[in-house]
C-alpha cells in the first residue's frame, strides 16, 4: 500500500506547469523529491505504477538484501533498527521504503505513464502522458535503467510445455511444476534464486555466465565494511580504472541470506547442482553450452581472492588487528566441459531467465544518449539543460543505485537544479 501524497490529475483544460517533473517513483525520485521539498521548489513525481512498486511486485519471496543494513541511508531516512550489521528481508524492506515513503510525503500522480517528453523551443519540457499533458522547466528522470528484460529468441523454440520465467517473475520454488530447473546466469539473481531452489531439494542445472564473486566475510568482518572503511564506495566513477566502462559490469554475486554467507557455485556443484557455461542455443531437443565453465568459475574466484588480497593490503598499511586470512582454494573443479545437454531426458521443466534487462528511454526525445541507449551525463546532469537522471549503476559511484548512495546523488541534482533557478532568476531580475 502507498502512504504517498497521491494527487488527482488537473481536470482543466490548461496544461498543468512545474517547476521540476519527475520520472519514477522508486527510491530515487523519492529522494530528489525530498531536497527538491527541502529547497522549496515546486515539483512533481509521476509513476507509471505506485511508488516503489519495483521492491513490492519483482523480488521473490525469499529475497533479502546483499548489503548490510547500515548501508540503508536514504535522505533524512537512515536505518535505525537494531541490526545494523545483518539483511533486511522482503518485508522489512518494504517497511523500510514505506517509513521513507511517509517521511517524504511526496506530490506523486501514480498509475501515470509518461509516454513522450521533449523540449520545445521555449526550453521548457512537453510530457505527454496517459493523465494528460504537462510541461516543466526541469525533468529528474528517475525511472532506473532495468526496464526490458533479456530473453534470447531461442526461447521461441522451447516446448510449449516447459514453463518459462524472467528472474522478476519468480516467486519461489513451490510455485513451479515439479521437475528440474533451469537458471540461465549466475549474477545476483541468478546464483540467489539457484541457491533457493537447491535449498528446497529441486534438481538445479545452471547455465554459468561471466559474473564474478565476492566473499561475504573476511577476516573478522564483512566485506562491505571492510571496503567502506578503504573508501571503496566513495569513489567517484571518473576515478574506477575501468571509468564509465564499471557501469556495464556484472554485480559480485553473495548473499545475506540467513545472516550472510559466500555464495559458491563449486559447493553446490558438491550437493548435485549440475554446472554448465553459457547457454547458446537449442538445437535438435538439446541444450548447447559454450565451453567456458572452468573459464567463468576461475575468473570469479579470482576476483574473490583479489578483493581479499586489496583488504589484508589495507590491514597490513594500517597496522590493524585481525584474524589471520587465506586464498580461497576451490572445492570442486569440473572434469571437462559439458557442451551438450537432452532437453527431454534431463527432466527440465521450467526455465528461468536471470540474464538482465536492458534500458528503454524511447520515450525521451533528447540528444544525449550513446549508441548502447544510456545518457550521457557527468554525475546525472545531461548536457541539455534542464535534463537529469537519477538511480543508474554508477552514476557517480557505486552506491548510486542503491539505498547507500542515492542521497548524495539527489543531492548533487537538486542543488544543480537550485543553482538554474537562481541563475534565470537573477538574469530576469537585471
Amino acid at each position: 500500500m502507498s502512504n504517498a501524497n497521491t494527487i488527482a490529475p488537473d481536470a482543466s483544460n490548461e496544461v498543468p506547469h512545474r517547476t521540476v517533473i519527475v520520472v519514477g517513483g522508486g527510491q530515487a525520485g523519492l529522494s530528489i523529491s525530498y531536497y527538491l521539498k527541502e529547497a522549496g521548489i515546486d515539483h512533481l513525481v509521476i509513476e507509471k505504477h505506485t511508488v516503489t512498486h519495483t521492491w513490492r511486485s519483482q523480488r521473490w519471496d525469499a529475497f533479502c538484501l546483499v548489503t548490510p543494513n547500515w548501508q540503508c541511508s536514504l535522505p533524512g531516512h537512515p536505518y535505525r533498527g537494531d541490526d545494523p550489521h545483518g539483511f533486511m528481508k522482503k518485508d522489512e524492506i518494504i517497511a523500510y521504503l514505506d517509513g521513507f515513503i511517509t517521511m517524504v510525503d511526496a506530490p506523486v500522480l501514480e498509475h501515470t505513464e509518461v509516454r513522450r517528453m521533449k523540449r520545445r523551443a521555449d526550453g521548457r519540457y512537453a510530457l505527454s502522458t496517459t493523465n494528460g499533458e504537462f510541461t516543466a522547466d526541469h525533468v529528474v528522470v528517475a525511472s532506473g535503467g532495468y526496464h526490458t528484460p533479456i530473453v534470447p529468441r531461442m526461447a521461441e523454440r522451447l516446448p510449449a510445455g516447459i514453463v518459462q520465467l524472467q528472474s522478476s517473475h519468480y516467486r519461489n520454488p513451490q510455485a513451479l511444476p515439479d521437475g528440474a530447473v533451469l537458471v540461465v546466469g549466475s549474477g545476483q539473481s541468478g546464483a540467489q534464486i539457484a541457491e533457493d531452489l537447491h535449498l528446497a531439494g529441486r534438481q538445479v542445472f545452471l547455465a554459468v555466465g561471466e559474473a564474478p564473486r565476492c566473499a561475504r566475510f573476511y577476516r573478522g568482518r564483512d566485506v562491505v565494511d571492510w571496503l567502506a572503511d578503504m573508501r571503496y564506495y566513495d569513489m567517484p566513477v571518473e576515478q574506477h580504472p575501468l571509468r564509465e566502462g564499471v557501469r556495464d559490469n556484472t554485480n559480485h554475486y553473495v548473499t545475506g541470506r540467513d545472516g550472510g554467507r559466500d555464495i559458491d557455485l563449486r559447493r553446490f556443484a558438491l550437493d548435485g547442482m549440475e554446472l554448465y557455461g553459457r547457454l547458446d542455443d537449442l538445437r535438435d531437443g538439446r541444450l548447447q553450452f559454450a565451453p567456458n565453465l572452468i573459464a567463468n568459475l576461475d575468473s570469479a574466484d579470482d576476483t574473490y581472492n583479489r578483493i581479499n588480497a586489496s583488504i589484508d593490503a589495507f590491514i597490513d598499511k594500517h597496522g590493524i588487528d585481525a584474524p589471520r586470512g587465506q586464498s580461497y582454494e576451490p572445492v570442486w573443479r569440473p572434469e571437462g566441459e559439458r557442451t551438450s545437454l537432452d532437453l527431454a531426458e534431463s527432466g527440465i521443466t521450467s526455465i528461468i531467465w536471470c540474464i538482465g534487462f536492458t534500458p528503454d528511454f524511447s520515450w525521451i526525445d533528447a540528444p544525449v544518449f550513446n549508441g548502447r541507449g544510456y545518457p550521457a551525463h557527468v554525475r546525472g546532469v545531461t548536457p541539455q539543460a534542464g535534463l537529469y537522471f537519477i538511480g543508474l549503476p554508477w552514476l557517480h559511484t557505486w552506491g548510486s543505485g542503491r539505498f547507500s548512495g542515492v542521497a548524495r546523488d539527489a543531492a548533487h541534482v537538486v542543488g544543480t537544479i537550485r543553482s538554474a533557478i537562481e541563475t534565470t532568476s537573477a538574469s530576469l531580475a537585471a
